[in-house]
């Protein structure tokens, strides 16, 4: 089972956006002298507490300091750009870094619609509707006689990303690799899952592979991991309505004055995670990987320390024995 790593470059109370960017660095590094297989960037825009917004930029530098896992998008928000402009920058990734670089494609904008009007500059192109036309075009530059250079014959494996059936359907139609944010809509992930298998046709795979965003956090002990996982449900909370800011510490996370409706949104938001000490983590991973029958999860870890964040990765390799295992090489993932 692949074990691979979700990253939003979290910015944390106290911090900048330049010191989120190189804890990426040094956590793409890290993982992947753990084993951990790849490494993607998530897009999101005008949020305090995430700087992987310009995702394809980070992807070079994680990609530049790092020789052997694969690193993309998870995802780019394919409503917010222009297909051929994604297909420029990732044809170029791919030609600097051939065989490593992932596409994964979303149909969120995952933002507010006044930004993702300011990203598309023009209001009608921001219906998520046009969204398997949009994919269609992309994937249309990468061919081998497009006039999109440095595009044309440098195509990366192109994933549809999704929390809901439409992309798992469409993914299952265009026979393309499938990964669905568990993390974030856990209710959803079996149907979704469900339907990608049953509506797979043979496309770029010849049978379907998928794959799930888990949040975890792992440490010494339970209550630990606890402690640790308290400030993103926090942030996830004030998100939610409408105070999106920087990842607060631990000690602001014990002394928030919690509703009784905020505190079973946070124990809510705790009980779709994997979260303890290593027993614990392993006894739940081992359940979700059983339940859903995936090829492989992608983990992302939200605490406010950075050595915090290490120590997570570094008690789920080992684990799962990550530094042993071989990598996927069947169908180029």
């Amino acid at each position: 089972m692949p074990f691979s790593v979700l990253d939003l470059a979290p910015v944390v109370s106290g911090a900048t956006s330049g010191d989120a960017l190189r804890n990426t660095l040094d956590l793409a590094r890290r993982t992947e002298g753990l084993g951990f297989h790849r490494y993607w960037l998530a897009e999101h825009h005008t949020m305090p507490g995430i700087a992987s917004s310009a995702t394809s930029v980070l992807i070079g530098q994680v990609a530049a300091v790092t020789s052997r896992m694969r690193v993309g998008s998870g995802g780019v928000m394919l409503p917010n750009h222009a297909p051929m402009v994604v297909a420029e920058q990732f044809g170029t990734l791919e030609a600097l870094f051939p065989g490593r670089i992932d596409l994964g494609l979303g149909r969120a904008p995952g933002t507010d619609q006044a930004t993702a009007r300011a990203l598309r500059r023009s209001p009608d192109a921001l219906s998520v509707d046009d969204f398997p036309e949009q994919v269609i075009e992309l994937r249309n530059y990468f061919a081998e006689d497009s006039a999109v250079t440095p595009a044309a014959g440098n195509e990366p494996p192109v994933w549809l990303l999704g929390s809901s059936g439409y992309s798992a359907r469409l993914a299952g139609l265009l026979g393309l690799p499938f990964a669905f944010a568990h993390h974030f809509s856990a209710e959803n992930t079996l149907p979704a899952l469900a339907l990608y298998r049953d509506t797979f046709r043979p496309g770029t795979l010849t049978e379907p592979y998928s794959m799930i965003g888990v949040a975890v956090t792992a440490a010494e002990s339970d209550e630990r991991a606890r402690e640790l996982a308290a400030p993103q449900a926090l942030s996830f909370l004030r998100l939610r309505q409408g105070r999106p800011g920087k990842l607060p510490t631990p000690e602001e996370a014990a002394a928030h004055p919690y509703t009784p409706l905020e505190r079973q949104m946070i124990d809510s938001r705790l009980a779709d995670q994997v979260m303890g000490g290593p027993e614990t983590v392993k006894r739940q991973m081992d359940a979700l990987i059983e339940r859903t029958g995936v090829n492989e999860v992608m983990v992302t870890t939200q605490v406010f320390d950075h050595a915090d964040r290490i120590r997570s990765y570094e008690l789920l390799a080992e684990l799962y024995d990550l530094k042993a295992a071989e990598p996927p090489a069947a169908r180029g993932l």
